[in-house]
C-alpha cells in the first residue's frame, strides 16, 4: 500500500513537471500575446521591442507582460495617474510615460471612468459608457499628450519599435493614421478593432482594418475584440514556421 502510494505521488509529480514544461501562460484578455509571440517566433525574432499604447495595468490584461517576462523590453504609454504607478513599481526595465497620444503636442481631458479599461480622451465614448453600460465619469483629469513621432525621437532615437499594441478607447483611429508606413513602423500590430457594448454586439471596424491591410498588412488573427496584423511583405520572405 506504501508502496503504491509513493508511485502514485511520483507519478502525480512528473504529470505536473511535463504540465509545467508545455503550457502556455497568457497575460492577455483573448490570448492575443501568445498569438503574437507566435508570430515573432516564426520570423525568428526572440526578442522583439514594442509600444504599448493604452498599457493600463504592467499584468492585467496586458499584451506586453509575456514579453516583458521573457527579457524584452519597451515603451509604455499610460494616461491614468492612478494606473500609471504600478509601471514605476513592476516595469522598471521599461521606459514608462504617463502621457496620451495625439496629432500634436498640447494638454487634452482625460476621461476617468469607474471601470479603468474604459477611461478615454474622447468625450463621445465616455458619454457613451455613461449611458449604455452601468458605468460613471469619476472625474475628467487634464492630461499631457505628445505626438507619436515626439515619443519615438525621445525613447527609441526614431525607430518604431517592432510590437505595437494599441487600446486607446476612441483615439486608436487617431494614431494608427499618423504612422508613416512607407519608412517607420512596427512588424506586429494588435489592436482593439470592436465598439464597446454591454451586450456582446459591438460592430467591428472594418474601416480601420482595411486602412491597416492597405498599408501592407496581413490581418493574421482575430479575437474578435482585437485585430492581429503581420508586416505582409516580412511574413512572405521570413517566416520559419
Amino acid at each position: 500500500m506504501l508502496l503504491k502510494k509513493i508511485k502514485n505521488k511520483l507519478i502525480t509529480i512528473l504529470l505536473r513537471s511535463a504540465d509545467d514544461k508545455f503550457k502556455n501562460i497568457s497575460f492577455s484578455q483573448c490570448g492575443e500575446d501568445l498569438i503574437v509571440k507566435f508570430i515573432f517566433d516564426c520570423l525568428g525574432v526572440n526578442n522583439p521591442t514594442y509600444i504599448d499604447i493604452g498599457a493600463h495595468h504592467p499584468h492585467y490584461i496586458s499584451n506586453t507582460a509575456l514579453f516583458y517576462k521573457n527579457g524584452c523590453r519597451g515603451i509604455n504609454i499610460e494616461p491614468d495617474p492612478t494606473l500609471f504607478k504600478e509601471f514605476l513599481k513592476y516595469r522598471k526595465e521599461d521606459k514608462n510615460l504617463n502621457i496620451g497620444i495625439s496629432d500634436w503636442d498640447s494638454e487634452l481631458d482625460f476621461y476617468i471612468i469607474s471601470s479603468p479599461t474604459l477611461n478615454t480622451f474622447s468625450e463621445e465614448e465616455a458619454v457613451k459608457y455613461a449611458q449604455e453600460g452601468d458605468f460613471e465619469i469619476k472625474s475628467i483629469e487634464k492630461i499631457k499628450v505628445k505626438t507619436l513621432k515626439s515619443i519615438l525621437d525621445e525613447c527609441s532615437n526614431g525607430i518604431f519599435p517592432q510590437y505595437l499594441s494599441i487600446d486607446a478607447e476612441g483615439i486608436d483611429e487617431i494614431i494608427i493614421r499618423d504612422i508613416d508606413f512607407e519608412n517607420n513602423y512596427p512588424i506586429v500590430i494588435c489592436i482593439e478593432t470592436i465598439s464597446f457594448s454591454t451586450s456582446g454586439n459591438g460592430i467591428k471596424n472594418t474601416k480601420l482594418i482595411e486602412y491597416i491591410e492597405s498599408k501592407g498588412y496581413l490581418s493574421y488573427a482575430d479575437t474578435n475584440i482585437n485585430t492581429i496584423f503581420v508586416r505582409k511583405s516580412l511574413w512572405r520572405k521570413e517566416i520559419k514556421c
